[in-house]
């Protein structure tokens, strides 16, 4: 059964693992959001993992440096090319497929007020062994070049207090609504309260 729409909050996922699952599900024709891509982990540590992106930004068209590859910079970027490279592009189910995919750092509106699952098996915390070094997406992209960082984790604190109060004020709601719950039940008589329980409405 698809969903319209799957948001994926990629905090604390491997970034192959990920994309792998991600790549499925886009091939099967669901459509998926990947937010806080900035979170995302990658195994090994950032100096390791810096020296293979050097690397590659090495790579180039040596005619027309224009053409291509194109070295991202941005955390999204980063796994929008992981998921890519794990289907067939060029072809017309794979353009497809990718046209599914929606990819951002943060959390942007209207993503916020949707409900946002995980991956178990691209989880680090059930894939890497305690102790194994790993880096995070976003501080790679900060060094190699990416100058948002500092505006995401703004935007993101914003969104984190707002989405606290809410939960405040549904929590005061709810004890609000169990009190007044408990006061009216004692005020009915006990042959009401016997049927109440009995359907289910106490």
């Amino acid at each position: 059964m698809f969903e319209k729409v799957v948001v994926i909050d990629c905090r604390g996922h491997l970034l192959g693992r990920l994309a792998s699952t991600v790549a499925k599900e886009l091939l099967t024709g669901q459509r998926v959001v990947c937010v806080r891509a900035e979170e995302i982990n990658i195994t090994g540590s950032v100096y390791r993992n810096k020296l293979k992106y050097a690397e590659f930004m090495v790579k180039k068209t040596n005619t027309n440096p224009k053409r291509g590859p194109f070295h991202f910079r941005g955390p999204a970027r980063m796994l929008h090319r992981a998921i890519r490279g794990m289907m067939q592009h060029k072809t017309s189910r794979g353009s497809a497929a990718m046209e599914r995919l929606k990819a951002f750092e943060g959390v942007p509106a209207p993503y916020d007020k949707m409900k946002r699952m995980v991956v178990p098996q691209a989880l680090r915390i059930t894939r890497l062994r305690p102790g194994r070094k790993f880096c995070v997406l976003g501080r790679l992209s900060s060094e190699v070049g990416w100058k948002h960082a500092s505006a995401v984790k703004m935007l993101e604190e914003k969104r984190k207090a707002r989405d606290k109060a809410y939960a405040d004020e549904q929590r005061k709601q709810k004890r609000a609504t169990s009190a007044s719950k408990v006061a009216a039940m004692g005020k009915i008589s006990a042959t009401s309260k016997a049927a109440l329980v009995t359907h289910g409405f106490a």
